[in-house]
């Protein structure tokens, strides 16, 4: 019981460290920069950071944001699950899907984007090119997570039922959950990324995307730095929560 209560402490005053130097190189670059005014001390951009934490406003800003990535991780993940399972249950679908795969994970952003706004209204940009830059991501994690699942446990269901929707929802996905669980914690984390460029990109309304570009737009330089600050804190919540219910359900139970 020592010993792992002396590992925790080692791990939190390692992760202290490691914050403390992330805002030692900050403070180097803007030395090293010597301009103020693009690149600000770490005080500015704590003050910043701590003006924006207090602000009604930047918590509409996140409620916009962050529903827009609740609904690209729902519709990224049903779909990246489909594909994914579809992809696992034989050679032939995982190569018919294959080149639409490679096709979304290798198409610029950008363009993506630019594409996207030409076909469908700037309000829709968000949450169509996000998901489809994370479908791949999703889908291929399935796949794996679908072909390594063990033939003996399949053998089980297989004497007494056929595949079918229950089967592979109380079969197959369970045995995968590992692979989505790792998936899902990239995507949310590129999720992030990908939701603030097109909101940045589209000018969507009460968005973080917006708020940067009207940071950009009056020099604002710091509260650039601290909006990035507002999104990894995010990024961290919305990727540990879920984990922490389901660790804390099972613990329950």
């Amino acid at each position: 019981m020592i010993f792992i209560m002396e590992n925790k402490n080692r791990s939190s005053f390692a992760f202290f460290l490691g914050v403390v130097f992330v805002c030692c190189l900050l403070q180097i670059a803007s030395i090293a920069k010597g301009d103020p005014l693009i690149f600000p001390s770490v005080f500015e951009i704590l003050k910043a950071f701590f003006r924006l934490i207090f602000s009604a406003k930047t918590y509409r800003l996140i409620g916009t944001t962050l529903f827009h990535l609740a609904l690209v991780m729902i519709f990224s993940t049903i779909f990246g699950v489909i594909f994914g399972i579809l992809e696992g249950l034989c050679n032939f679908s995982r190569k018919f899907f294959s080149p639409l795969m490679i096709f979304l994970r290798s198409i610029p952003m950008i363009v993506l984007v630019v594409i996207i706004m030409v076909l469908f209204s700037y309000s829709k940009v968000p949450y169509i090119a996000s998901t489809l830059v994370l479908i791949p991501l999703l889908s291929e994690a399935t796949s794996e997570g679908f072909q390594r699942i063990d033939t003996e446990l399949l053998d089980v269901y297989r004497l007494n039922s056929s595949l079918s929707l229950q089967v592979i929802f109380r079969v197959y996905i369970p045995l995968m959950a590992g692979y989505i669980k790792a998936a899902y914690i990239n995507a949310v984390g590129m999720g992030m990324k990908l939701v603030v460029s097109t909101e940045y990109l589209v000018q969507t309304r009460n968005s973080l995307g917006k708020a940067i570009y009207s940071s950009t737009y009056f020099n604002e330089y710091q509260d650039i730095y601290a909006y990035a600050l507002i999104m990894i804190m995010l990024v961290f919540f919305v990727s540990e929560f879920p984990l922490f219910v389901i660790r804390f359900s099972e613990k329950r139970i």
